[in-house]
């Protein structure tokens, strides 16, 4: 992630993050602010003065964060158990701050014969997780989405990665989400 977008000093949204928001507390020194959002955050996090802690999901929690407030969104193997992910990916455009960026990170296609795979048959990763996507992402999934939310073509870097297994994308707001999306 570090590679995609520079933290330091910025404000970064962590959508998904996880009851202990492990990434986060990682880059915590060196960002500016963290807003983390998950159904259940571990209570010292919610403790710490650079984090906003925010507990619901992201459907519910996302019209609570202001218009252009945030730096770096981070949606990080979330994405595919949305039920309304394009509703999420417009949220996420429309908190961003001019130039911030939106990162994001699912599985693939690919991804989806593995991940079955593993949890179905041999049992190594929670089933439950696995019957809880509702999609997976090819670039061709993802990138026309990110459109629809008002990134420009331009500011979009889509790919898959990890052998192909997960779709990657970086898309930079260029202005306000009105002017991206007029453009």
């Amino acid at each position: 992630m570090r590679r995609h977008a520079d933290l330091a000093g910025k404000r970064i949204a962590d959508f998904g993050c996880g009851f202990d928001a492990r990434f986060t507390r990682g880059v915590l020194p060196q960002v500016a602010s963290a807003c983390l959002v998950d159904v259940r955050l571990a209570e010292d996090l919610k403790h710490l003065s650079k984090v906003s802690a925010m507990e619901g999901t992201i459907e519910e929690m996302l019209p609570a964060i202001p218009d252009a407030s945030i730096d770096v969104v981070l949606c990080l193997s979330v994405l595919e158990h949305l039920s309304d992910p394009q509703a999420a990916l417009d949220g996420f455009r429309r908190i961003l701050a001019q130039d911030g960026v939106l990162l994001v990170n699912v599985p693939s296609w690919r991804g989806k014969v593995f991940l079955e795979l593993s949890a179905f048959r041999l049992g190594l990763s929670p089933a439950s997780e696995m019957d809880d996507h509702k999609r997976y992402y090819d670039p061709r999934d993802l990138w026309p989405m990110l459109v629809r939310a008002g990134f420009r073509p331009s500011h979009i870097r889509c790919h898959r990665h990890k052998f192909g297994l997960n779709t990657f994308a970086s898309a930079r707001a260029a202005g306000p989400p009105e002017e991206d999306q007029a453009g």
